[in-house]
């Protein structure tokens, strides 16, 4: 069984971007993105102003500075390789949203990164949530390099524009 790392988040979160499970690269050096050819700390460098060669306890610092938490919508499941479409969903255990959303009042947006992750919190953790609990729900382009119908530009067009209105 494969298990998700504990959520990047400082009290005052204003929005919280949802992957759906770490991929092979992550897991293996216990970092969310890690992947060489994942956008997502490219578009976040760009966005928030730091430099990629930043190390990824200082990406993360900036993250919370900027009112962002990161999660993933699985706790636990059973997978082979990376992809989102090889995730065994009989021995999928969702992340308990309830409790986080609970403790970061000041969530009121969720940005996920990619339909995936939307699908998966729509059919796993909406149900366990009362309706007050549910903040605005956004799909953004997936920063995976298996998404490539949407160029780089695009991508980092389309994130910073929902991310600048969380400042």
């Amino acid at each position: 069984m494969l298990v998700c790392f504990s959520p990047i988040a400082d009290f005052d979160a204003q929005a919280l971007i949802l992957g759906s499970f770490p991929g092979v690269a992550s897991l293996t050096a216990v970092e969310y993105y890690r992947h060489p050819r994942n956008a997502f700390w490219p578009i976040m460098a760009q966005v928030f102003g730091f430099d990629l060669s930043t190390n990824y306890p200082q990406r993360c610092e900036r993250l919370k500075t900027n009112k962002i938490a990161l999660w993933d919508v699985i706790a636990q499941c059973q997978r082979k390789g990376s992809l989102d479409t090889a995730i065994e969903m009989k021995e999928l255990k969702c992340n308990d949203f309830a409790n986080l959303l609970g403790a970061h009042p000041k969530i009121e947006r969720i940005l996920f990164n990619g339909a995936a992750a939307r699908k998966l919190f729509e059919q796993f953790a909406m149900p366990k949530l009362a309706k007050t609990q549910v903040p605005q729900l956004l799909t953004m382009p997936s920063t995976s390099p298996a998404f490539a119908a949407m160029r780089f530009e695009e991508k980092l067009a389309r994130w910073k524009n929902e991310l600048c209105k969380t400042r």
